[in-house]
């Protein structure tokens, strides 16, 4: 794997982990019984944003691992995936 495409595949794997573990220990104003006027009952109460990237950034590099020793030990051959023929015109 190049460099470049290690890259992308991380910033991808990232973005896609963000939306699993955003909800992990998210409380919502409803259950902690403080809603703030003109804001839904389902908003985050406390967000703690940063320990949330934290933790994504970690499980993100677990899961890009992963990738990589499938796409560098070759247990996956990435050239097999070819768009149809009508796609190459």
């Amino acid at each position: 794997m190049s460099l470049t495409l290690c890259l992308a595949t991380y910033f991808v794997t990232w973005w896609i982990t963000l939306f699993a573990v955003m909800p992990i220990g998210m409380r919502t104003q409803e259950e902690e019984g403080e809603i703030v006027p003109g804001t839904p009952e389902s908003a985050p109460a406390k967000p703690r944003l940063l320990r949330t990237f934290l933790i994504n950034s970690v499980v993100a590099g677990i899961v890009f691992a992963f990738i990589w020793v499938i796409v560098t030990y070759g247990l996956i051959d990435v050239g097999a995936f070819k768009p149809p023929a009508a796609l190459n015109n």
